[in-house]
């Protein structure tokens, strides 16, 4: 399976997305900020780093990308598509993904391992329980949620991940940034676009201190198999 990697300039963990695939299995693909063509992919990460230098704002520049008027068109035909940390970003301004992403509750930058409690079972989280609680690296600066309908959304069945402490409960001591409702990922009403702001790309290597992030990684490759 080939899952394209975008790079824009500033992206700097697009090395470590496509690291990741290969510890799931995948076949990365590196995709060009400035060309329209995803070579025929079978789904699109959209990484974390700076993307144009975070100019203007978080995502803001790289909405506008050749490539990403590709990746549009990839999902609106229900290709698998994921956004970690900036990628979340930039598929908010994009319009893919609802809400936004703003500076974090205290405006301090936050670098730690994080529990997070998958709430559904779908195409970025296939063969993953919901209530299971996993640990992912977070690090991020502007990553406070916002939504002016975030119980709507998980009605919805479109919120893909909390903030939680690590018996799975949710309150606001295990909320790292302010996020409303301690949502850390969502997607869109169709589920195939996600977008998250913690790292499943650096929680693939024991060495590095965990291997969760496989299963958010590796879960594309059931469900675009299934």
């Amino acid at each position: 399976m080939r899952v394209g990697v975008v790079q824009f300039p500033g992206s700097c963990d697009d090395r470590d997305a496509a690291y990741a695939l290969t510890v799931v299995g995948a076949e990365p693909v590196s995709l060009w900020h400035g060309d329209a063509d995803l070579q025929g992919v079978h789904a699109v990460i959209v990484p974390g780093g700076f993307s144009y230098g975070d100019y203007l704002r978080a995502g803001a520049l790289a909405r506008f990308s050749p490539v990403m008027g590709a990746v549009a068109e990839f999902a609106s035909r229900g290709g698998p598509v994921l956004g970690i940390c900036n990628g979340f970003q930039v598929l908010c301004e994009a319009g893919l993904l609802p809400g936004a992403l703003t500076r974090n509750e205290g405006l301090r930058f936050i670098h730690r391992q994080q529990t997070l409690r998958v709430e559904i079972d779908g195409v970025w989280s296939a063969g993953i329980a919901a209530g299971t609680v996993i640990t992912i690296p977070i690090k991020h600066g502007e990553g406070r949620y916002v939504h002016d309908d975030p119980d709507g959304l998980a009605a919805r069945g479109q919120v893909l991940v909390r903030y939680c402490n690590p018996d799975g409960t949710v309150d606001d001591a295990a909320n790292p940034n302010g996020s409303v409702r301690n949502i850390a990922g969502v997607t869109n009403e169709a589920g195939n676009v996600a977008g998250l702001m913690p790292h499943p790309e650096h929680a693939v290597d024991a060495f590095l201190g965990g291997t969760d992030g496989r299963l958010l990684i590796g879960s594309v490759l059931k469900a675009v198999m299934a």
